[in-house]
């Protein structure tokens, strides 16, 4: 729609309310407190009718429209892309949106159908489908670095080398989480190498030049070719893995059935090739 008819269909819905729906300034428009009550009491009506109409075209055998996913980074590759190229495959109508974000992102607030995360940071209210079995977050480097610094051999040791750190979107640096043989334990990095990418920390570490703490899915390759080392494997911790989550009212809707239908085959295909 052009602007001026969206425009147009706003004011005859504010004159047969009776309501000013938006605010205007020579500058900005915005919502006002009734049109406010509008969006968050019509939208959940809306947004079923919508379901409703999908449903329909999937009884027809038709899966079509926008499926909107937000995936925490670095996870795209780990899970989603294999997924979404197959369901590109089966679904020619349908259209797919990634979103791919370092913060954590509302789904619900900001229209997405559905999000994938680690399953510990995932609200409880939330319908999920598993993803990945559990993986490990562990420490590596290459073969030359640890030849010129040496092995370190406890967590205390780690403060005597150049542990890479990360930046996290709100700012700060993430302290290693590492098993002490008692528990978790939170271990700051003190390395001279500060990234916010992983595809660019592990291309560091394969220089030689830092020790990474890493999801071990993403360097096996490195681990298997011997091009990366694991370090102190004791004290890895596990991660619970991947998880789609999506609203409970949006369970039935046919693009996210089909997304999870299409998951469930294409991942075991992977299971079942990785342990042959």
């Amino acid at each position: 729609m052009s602007a001026s008819a969206v425009s147009h269909s706003v004011r005859l819905v504010e004159d047969r309310l009776g309501l000013p729906l938006f605010s205007r300034t020579t500058r900005s428009v915005s919502l006002t407190d009734w049109g406010q009550l509008l969006v968050d009491t019509a939208g959940p009506s809306i947004a079923g009718l919508d379901d409703a109409l999908e449903r329909l075209r999937s009884a027809q055998g038709s899966v079509s429209g926008l499926l909107r996913l937000t995936v925490a980074q670095p996870f795209t590759a780990m899970a989603v892309t294999p997924v979404v190229k197959e369901m590109l495959r089966r679904y020619p109508e349908l259209k797919i949106e990634l979103d791919s974000e370092k913060r954590f992102v509302d789904i619900v607030a900001e229209g997405f159908d559905a999000g994938v995360r680690l399953g510990g940071s995932i609200d409880q209210d939330m319908k999920t489908f598993r993803l990945t079995p559990p993986f490990r977050t562990i420490m590596a480097a290459a073969p030359s670095y640890l030849e010129r610094h040496g092995t370190p051999t406890s967590l205390e040791d780690l403060a005597n080398h150049n542990c890479m750190s990360y930046r996290m979107p709100s700012g700060g640096i993430y302290d290693w989480e590492l098993e002490s043989g008692t528990g978790e334990v939170r271990v700051p990095s003190s390395g001279n190498l500060i990234v916010n990418d992983w595809t660019t920390a592990i291309d560091l570490a394969l220089d030689g030049l830092s020790i990474i703490y890493m999801f071990e899915p993403w360097i096996a390759d490195r681990l298997a070719d011997g091009s990366l080392v694991e370090v102190m494997p004791e004290a890895s911790v596990e991660e619970t893995g991947l998880f789609l989550y999506y609203p409970e009212r949006t369970a039935n809707n046919p693009k996210l059935r089909a997304f999870i239908d299409t998951a469930r085959s294409v991942l075991r295909r992977r299971q079942v090739a990785e342990i042959g």
